[in-house]
């Protein structure tokens, strides 16, 4: 840093010792007059994050922005994952002497509060994690709202699910733990200092953090303290070391570290995972439940878009939440679902109601920028609205309640988390204006009437204004100056102004002050003495007044906890009536829901493709699956059919059924599960040197050892990655160990219609060769031909095929013609034979007694393939050489149309 601490002026030293006293990795924006400047590495680093010019002044490199415009750059800074400390002056600049300054905020990309950053209808949420023996612990915080919450994990693959559903902006780590930063893909090489360490993947900056903040001796005290209690008990973190280190060391990081007023974090939730259905990273990416695959995609185009029609930003967070975290309890399930159909059943009372709530906007991030110190009198305004609206919501409730009370048990306990606190109510319409000015020290925010002292400072500012009013009335007569005025801006004061016509009609006792292109501008010392006692009543109004505020909002800081438990309550029914609303607009229909391990979905529909494809009509299909005669499908047909849609769908379906909503379908029973796996799809983790077949298998592998026959697991074209032979040998295994060891109900989508010869069409049916599992059935999706031409029906139907239409697909996508008809030349000899299967289901496990069923082997046949397994490679390629030349082969004769 340049310079030495005796050759630094007042000012600078100023700003080293401000400096010194922040984190290390904060940026430093330093008011001076219209700017905040940056000064030696923060301005090299600033100067760049924000390309903006880098100066210096006696060799110290600085840079700068304008004051007015310091949020939009502040907003670019945290974008950029760094920290930013505002300080400001807190006093008038007086000439000789050194301004006092002191950091106002330290502001963080997961605690920041500006709306014009923050997502409307998603968390902004700073996590801790911490490790302890084999548990993880993970806490989350969302500074703007005071939602603070924390679980323990005991599965790595689980913690960077829940991180990957959680999202958050900034991620805390205990910065000695090297297989934590492992875990997180931030390197575990030695780290001794503290700061940013690198990103998660969904896009969050991971902070390292002292580790003592995390350990048993100071994180229950920190979390102690601040509740006001003696033990953690009450809040389920009795002998949960991991959760509790995580929990404390994010609120040691808010209080103490980024300084912030913590007073509206009152509560401290407990969850674990396993009581809802578990959702991995992969699943949440694959099924697109909150983003789309495909940066370019609308929103609208994940499950999200299309089941949001909350009418607030807080009903919005919390349909987020409900949608990653769904139920795994039959009676929770069905609580929900009651209070979607009464209110579906009540009409006009739902509509009256999501008008209402509508008018509450966000009063989960109003409570939080009050208690923050972060708002103004507007927010004020907006509590006031939100309380105004409580006593019509509770009675839209308390007629759609009477409408059927048995079922209406959800409902009647949420009416009552609405408190319509009529006494503060009655104090906020009495104290603020309805438009009060954004500016808390410069007046405009209570109304009259409410204080006698400040009506009556008033009244002396006003009559001080009917004073000029007549002084200029008389002035005009005096001095015979028809178009003199008495005026006034900030830095001359009140002033009269006479044009230069009429300079030489001036009296003597006027006193020059200003000149101006259209004339002069004049004092006298009664104008003068006047300007005193209006201007000295107008600051002592605007003390006043910002004094009355900040008593206003200790006021509704003595109510936040009730406040808190009505925005809470107002969220959750504004989910349920979101429920209630799409359900009665498309049509969907109430799930049954059990235990005993049934799929049995009548029609069911694509809940996005349903309203966002214009090009075709969305044609529904069945499915059923259940743990005794009909485990696994397998799903054959060519591509672009549906094979892929059919099966999201019916995942996408069993989701929504665990939230409680209602389903896109004519008639659905969804029974309890425990997991929901998927891999679909082809990518690559080039970061981690994993090719697209490498993390296919790895996602596989995941599933395979994680799955249980509760789960649900959704697969798409395994084994595509690798040769034919391979893909099919692993897909045929994969389907046998899902069968006979794991028991889960499986969807399985291939191209491989070999396995079709494990599954009959039918219940209690045989495959042509005698061979299948006792629990795997055929399902195709139907096609016609006609004209060389292939019409997708979109229909999922018994039976296998085995046909792909893969070259007709690819004339629909524009291959040249000669080489669709060389491709055809080339189909038919190598569909010339059936692969051989004798010693593939000779040798299929038996497996557990319960899982199987004796499989019978097929005859061998000769082929010409089989001739190909046995040649070298070289001899291979002249075998086929002599096979296909001349292009011309007979037909073998057409597989069965579906």
């Amino acid at each position: 840093m340049a310079g030495s601490e005796s050759t630094l002026t007042p000012m600078m030293a100023q700003y080293r010792r401000i400096k010194s006293e922040l984190p290390k990795d904060a940026l430093l924006l330093f008011r001076l007059g219209d700017f905040y400047e940056m000064f030696f590495e923060d301005a090299q680093q600033g100067a760049q994050l924000l390309n903006v010019a880098l100066t210096s002044r006696n060799g110290i490199p600085m840079c700068g922005i304008p004051h007015h415009a310091v949020n939009s750059y502040v907003g670019r800074l945290l974008k950029a994952g760094r920290k930013v400390a505002l300080c400001d002056q807190t006093e008038e600049a007086k000439p000789g002497k050194l301004v006092q300054r002191e950091v106002t905020s330290i502001l963080s990309p997961g605690t920041h509060l500006d709306d014009r950053l923050l997502v409307a209808d998603r968390n902004n949420f700073l996590a801790a994690i911490h490790s302890v023996g084999a548990a993880f612990g993970l806490t989350v915080v969302d500074l703007s709202t005071g939602d603070f919450r924390v679980t323990e994990i005991g599965d790595e693959r689980a913690v960077l699910g829940e991180l990957d559903r959680l999202r958050p902006a900034e991620l805390l780590v205990p910065v000695g733990n090297a297989s934590l930063r492992r875990l997180l893909g931030v390197g575990e090489e030695t780290v001794d200092i503290t700061g940013p360490l690198g990103r998660l993947s969904a896009g969050g900056i991971v902070i390292g953090y002292d580790d003592w903040t995390f350990q048993a001796e100071t994180a229950p005290f920190t979390l102690k303290e601040h509740f006001k209690v003696v033990t953690l008990d009450g809040f389920g973190l009795r002998d949960r070391l991991a959760a509790t280190g995580a929990a404390g060391a994010a609120l040691h990081y808010l209080g103490q570290h980024l300084r912030r007023d913590l007073a509206h974090l009152t509560r401290l939730t407990f969850y674990q995972v396993t009581d809802y259905l578990v959702l991995d990273q992969i699943c949440l990416r694959n099924l697109e439940i909150l983003e789309p695959l495909h940066a370019d995609s609308a929103r609208a185009t994940t499950l999200f878009g299309a089941m949001n029609r909350t009418v607030t930003p807080m009903g919005g967070r919390r349909l987020r939440d409900w949608l990653t975290q769904p139920l795994a309890s039959v009676d929770r399930i069905r609580a929900r679902q009651d209070a979607s159909e009464v209110w579906m059943r009540s009409g006009h009372p739902l509509d009256e109601f999501r008008t209402d709530l509508r008018e509450m906007r966000d009063l989960e991030r109003t409570l939080g920028r009050i208690s923050l110190g972060s708002g103004n009198a507007r927010d004020l305004v907006s509590l006031r609205d939100a309380l105004l609206r409580i006593p019509g919501l509770r009675q839209s409730l308390e007629s759609t309640i009477d409408s059927d009370p048995d079922r209406a048990g959800l409902l009647r306990d949420l009416a009552s988390g609405l408190q319509p606190l009529p006494e503060l109510l009655d104090l906020l319409e009495r104290a603020v204006v309805d438009e009060p000015s954004l500016a808390l020290k410069e007046g405009g925010i209570i109304r009259e009437g409410y204080s006698p002292e400040l009506d009556e400072i008033r009244g002396a500012a006003s009559g001080g204004k009917e004073w000029l009013a007549k002084l200029q009335q008389d002035e005009i007569t005096r001095t015979g100056i028809p178009n003199l005025k008495v005026g006034f801006n900030s830095v001359f004061g009140y002033f009269l102004e006479v044009t230069k016509t009429h300079l030489s009609k001036v009296p003597a006792d006027y006193i020059r002050k200003q000149t101006v292109a259209s004339g002069e501008r004049f004092i006298t010392q009664e104008l003068k003495a006047m300007e005193q006692k209006i201007l000295g009543a107008e600051d002592l109004g605007s003390k006043l007044e910002y004094e009355l505020f900040l008593e206003l909002r200790e006021r509704v800081l003595a109510s936040l906890k009730i406040c808190q438990d009505t925005a809470d309550a107002a969220s959750q029914l504004d989910v349920l009536a979101s429920f209630a609303d799409v359900a009665r607009l498309r049509g969907h229909c109430r799930p049954d829901v059990a235990d005993e391990g049934v799929i049995d979905i009548r029609e069911g529909r694509h809940p996005v493709l349903e309203i966002v494809s214009q090009a075709e009509r969305f044609v529904p299909n069945d499915c059923q699956l259940d743990w005794v005669t009909r485990q696994i499908m397998i799903i054959t047909g060519p591509n672009m059919a549906g094979k892929s849609t059919y099966i999201r769908q019916t995942a996408l379906l069993a989701i929504l059924a665990h939230t409680g909503a209602f389903l896109p379908a004519a008639s659905a029973r969804v029974d309890l599960m425990d997991r929901v796996f998927t891999r679909i799809g082809a990518s690559d983790d080039l970061a981690r040197g994993q090719s697209t077949f490498m993390v296919e298998m790895s996602e596989t592998a995941n599933i395979l050892n994680n799955a249980t026959r509760r789960s649900f697991v959704i697969l798409d074209e395994i084994g595509r990655g690798t040769s034919t032979f391979d893909g099919l040998s692993l897909a045929w295994s994969i389907v046998e160990h899902l069968h006979h060891q794991v028991g889960a109900k499986t969807l399985f989508a291939t191209h491989y219609h070999e396995l079709t010869e494990l599954g009959g069409s039918e219940l209690g049916s045989k495959t042509q060769s005698g061979c299948r599992l006792a629990r795997v059935t055929n399902h195709h999706v139907a096609v016609r031909e006609w004209n060389e031409q292939i019409i997708f029906l979109r229909k999922v139907l018994p039976g296998g095929t085995d046909k792909s239409y893969g070259i007709q697909v690819g004339r629909l996508a524009g291959v040249p013609r000669p080489v669709i008809d060389r491709a055809k030349t080339i189909l038919r000899i190598l569909e010339d034979t059936e692969l051989n299967l004798q010693a593939v289901m000779g040798g299929a496990p038996e497996g557990n007694a319960a899982f199987s069923k004796p499989i019978v082997n097929r005859p061998k046949r000769s082929s010409d393939r089989d001739r190909l397994r046995v040649l070298q490679p070289s001899e291979q390629f002249d075998l086929f050489r002599d096979l296909t030349k001349g292009g011309s082969v007979p037909d073998s004769g057409q597989a069965g149309s579906p």
